[in-house]
């Protein structure tokens, strides 16, 4: 009797459920059926749920389903492709005068258009943030970079919720969104896997993402993300490289072994093509939007050794930076992408010494490291030309619209004048001599070295302008350069642009060609207007000679500012070189400024300063700076650099003085990691050594460029510090520890006052020594001086791990990650005593951040 009520409950089932299929059949094209679609307003996203169409009746029977038509994006609205490249000039690319191949840039150019007037932040992640809402970057929250946010809203790293980016636009009218590379927008500390999630680029509208999170990454083991979750290790990574350090006298360390296979830049490539392929399979008709912001060429330099080798037998840069440099400007002129009159401006010699006035090892040591570079932005472009021919190759590019931008910033003199083989050491404020480097030369652009140019190759990278990246003031920090292609939709191919625009124009210019507005109101928030203006209508051939429709924008980064105004440029002369991060701050960067102006109309390099024959433009251009800066949220003006880095701001660990762990765990990054600079502390491990004795990483943070490591070797207890690859600093046990329960402990009392900044009134509170303690079960085991610690930051893109050690190890001499701990973990104890200053002391500190105006609360 049961089964025969099943089996009739099952065939009325079966006769509802083919009643609904044939009335679905006969509506297939109709509203209400499975595949009705509609475009919507755009006004509200999301959108407001339709009404249902159906009828409802008691009966299913009788009744008629309904469903709700999935939103598309209006009829030919184009797949998109936005590329940008990192740190990199106008002179960098083949396309734009460069003496670096780049043939993909190349291609879209001539089916394209060039732009010879599209302007950066001077920074990466303001740029980024500009670029993917539309808005000034201080507008969302990015004055400076997210390492280095402050209280105020212009500063805060946080893109509010009232600027949607373009991929929550696209992706709620329709489109299938993602993002792949560099994500630099996201908060320190909401970068950890407690989240929350909303400044990731999935809460940010895009449905995946496929890249890493922060400034840069090394190419050869980032630490790299699928949407939130962590990729380690990589597949693929066949291949072991050896650097041998044995001698320390050595002139090279000899780097031995297969290189890896694995590389991010084709990584993400190939995960690109992936994902473009898979949507089209699933729905061949979805439009896509893919951002695609490869790391290259932010240091760490790490192209493929092949493409190394390629640019080395080209012989491009042997003459130096000044010919390199005269030779970029020759082939711009005869590209006609600048004036024919145009003039150089001279050459530094203050800061930049002369090629002929360097030793031969240095000319070597300056040659290998432009080399490398140059091989990584070509390897890029190669990998870029992948992901366009997959578009090609899906019947996809006719309707795509590629935009490649060369750069978010001028090309990066943070390696100093003389490069450094690891970029941490630059933000430390230490500088490895040329010998030191040397030591590195065969490792240069491999996994191990975080490796910089000489910022001679920076600024012959950034001709005809000069200066680099942070230098908002200077078109070398912030005239970039871009190709934009569109077959269906350009027609006049080949033409350059010379029309000024902003990264903010990219966001309007994409809703305009797809037809999809800019929406009011946003999970129930009303928006801030689109800041940026569409330059879309760049792409008639009656309007290539147009005037610019953005009439006014203003620069500033870190106290250095500028505006443009209808062809003028008011600026602030540089008072700082990038890798004078350190220096005291300028008290008053509104007014304590020497004031230059140009005509770009007439001077397209900032090569004629005529603001003595107007000083009232430059009292005009000053006052309507003023405004644009109350307008946009850049005050309050704060011209600090490291001190921004030492600054307190938001952290998961902030103001606990005790954290405690009981399961290991891995892949905290540096912003909510236990913070152990410049204080005193105490690490205890509670673990139990198994019959055979055990080894492996009790707990680390940081890795081969700068951190600490703390574990068990050979089941000797060991406490090391790398400071920088320049120094290693351990404490080591006597004794393998004994099967059973053991406390092992490191205490490190700290002499400094812990606060303040690197220089300032004579006032020096961090990177001082200290005195370091290893016990086990309370006997002192090893004790020794730190003569100095780092003072501002771990290597950042390595993170906090407990039980193992990911990435890239502390010492490559001691072990090889994982390194897993095969003792019972069973808790970690890690205690901060910070200094506590007099009231004496807080005066004094007090008193010198007030003078160096560092901003700081």
């Amino acid at each position: 009797m049961l089964w025969r009520s099943a089996t009739a409950a099952l065939a009325s089932f079966f006769v509802l459920a083919n009643s609904s299929l044939t009335v679905a059949q006969k509506a297939s094209d109709e509203s209400g059926s499975p595949s009705a679609t509609t475009t919507i307003s755009g006004e509200q996203l999301p959108p407001p749920p339709p009404k249902f169409g159906g009828v409802i009746k008691e009966d299913a029977l009788k009744s008629t389903p309904w469903w709700p038509p999935r939103v598309v994006p209006p009829k030919e609205a184009p797949n998109i492709l936005l590329i940008m490249t990192d740190d990199a000039g106008f002179g960098v690319p083949s396309t734009f005068g460069g003496v670096i191949p780049t043939p993909t840039m190349d291609q879209i150019a001539e089916s394209g258009l060039r732009y010879n007037r599209i302007m950066s932040t001077a920074l990466c992640s303001p740029t980024r943030a500009a670029l993917i809402t539309g808005r000034n970057h201080h507008s969302v929250g990015f004055g400076v970079i997210a390492e280095q946010a402050t209280g105020f809203p212009g500063y805060d790293s946080i893109i509010g919720t009232d600027n949607a980016t373009i991929g929550r636009i696209l992706r709620d009218n329709g489109y299938a969104t993602s993002w792949f590379g560099k994500n630099h927008n996201t908060p320190t500390y909401q970068a950890s896997q407690a989240g929350p999630f909303t400044q990731w680029p999935t809460g940010m509208g895009f449905d995946y993402f496929y890249g890493f999170v922060g400034g840069d990454a090394n190419q050869w083991g980032p630490n790299l993300f699928r949407n939130t979750t962590q990729i380690y290790p990589w597949i693929g990574h066949e291949g072991s490289l050896k650097m041998d350090r044995s001698d320390p006298n050595a002139e090279i360390w000899p780097v031995t072994g297969e290189e890896p296979t694995w590389n991010l830049i084709t990584a993400m490539a190939d995960d690109a093509i992936d994902w473009m392929t898979r949507i089209h399979q699933t729905d061949p008709n979805q439009p896509i939007f893919l951002h695609y912001v490869p790391g290259a060429s932010h240091a760490p330099h790490h192209p493929k050794k092949e493409w190394v080798d390629k640019i080395h037998a080209m012989h491009l840069f042997d003459d130096g930076y000044e010919k390199l440099r005269e030779r970029i400007f020759a082939n711009q002129k005869k590209l006609g992408i600048i004036p024919k009159d145009l003039e150089l401006t001279p050459w530094p010699k203050d800061i930049l010494k002369p090629w002929d006035e360097l030793t031969e090892k240095e000319k070597k040591l300056f040659i290998r490291q432009v080399e490398v570079f140059a091989a990584y932005v070509a390897y890029n472009d190669h990998e870029i030309g992948r992901v366009i021919q997959a578009f090609k190759d899906l019947g996809k590019l006719d309707n795509t619209v590629v935009i490649y931008i060369n750069g978010d910033n001028g090309t990066s003199a943070e390696g100093g004048p003389e490069g450094t083989f690891n970029e941490v050491a630059f933000f430390n404020d230490v500088t490895p001599s040329v010998d030191v480097q040397m030591k590195y030369y065969e490792a240069w652009g491999t996994e191990f070295a975080y490796n910089h140019m000489s910022a001679g190759w920076s600024w012959a990278f950034d001709t005809p302008f000069d200066w680099f990246k942070q230098n908002a003031s200077r078109l070398g920090g912030v005239n970039q350069n871009m190709v934009v292609s569109w077959p269906k939709g350009i027609k006049d191919t080949g033409s350059l642009r010379e029309q000024f625009m902003h990264v903010i124009d990219v966001t309007p210019t994409l809703l305009e060609i797809t037809g999809i507005p800019a929406p009011e109101v946003v999970d129930g928030i009303k928006q801030k207007p689109i800041e940026g203006t569409s330059f879309a209508y760049t792409f008639d051939a009656k309007n290539a000679k147009a005037p610019s429709r953005h009439k006014t924008q203003y620069f500033e980064m870190m106290g250095q500012w500028a505006l443009y105004h209808d062809g003028w440029l008011l600026s602030t002369r540089v008072n700082r070189a990038p890798w004078q991060a350190f220096e005291a701050a300028n008290a008053d960067p509104l007014n304590n400024q020497v004031f230059q102006l140009y005509n770009l109309a007439e001077n397209f390099n900032q090569s004629e300063d005529i603001a003595a024959k107007h000083p009232d433009k430059v009292k005009q251009m000053r006052q309507m700076f003023l405004e644009e800066a109350k307008k946009y949220q850049v005050l309050p003006l704060n011209a600090s650099v490291a001190a921004r880095v030492t600054a307190q701001r938001p952290s998961l660990t902030a103001g606990r003085n005790e954290l405690v762990y009981t399961r290991p765990m891995t892949g905290t990054p540096q912003g909510d990691a236990p913070f152990l600079l410049n204080t005193s502390y105490t690490i205890t491990a509670d673990i139990t050594v198994p019959e055979g004795g055990a080894e492996g990483m009790i707990a680390t943070s940081g890795g081969r460029f700068a951190g600490w490591g703390f574990y068990l070797l050979k089941g000797k207890p060991v406490f090391n510090w790398n400071l920088l690859n320049l120094d290693w600093v351990r404490w080591e046990g006597t004794e393998a520890l004994k099967p059973g329960r053991h406390t092992v402990e490191f205490d490190f009392k700290y002499d400094g006052l812990g606060l303040g900044t690197i220089k300032f009134n004579n006032f020096t509170g961090v990177g001082k020594g200290g005195t370091g303690t290893l016990k086990v079960d309370g006997k002192v085991v090893a004790e020794k001086r730190m003569k100095k610690t780092i003072p501002i930051i771990l290597q950042w893109d390595e993170s906090f791990d407990i039980g193992s050690d990911t990435i890239t190890g502390v010492d490559d001499n001691d072990y090889t990650p994982p390194f897993p701990l095969t003792a019972k973990f069973n808790k970690l104890t890690i205690k901060i005593d910070r200094p506590q200053l007099s009231p004496q002391d807080i005066q004094k500190l007090e008193a010198g951040m007030k003078k160096a105006a560092l901003g700081v609360q």
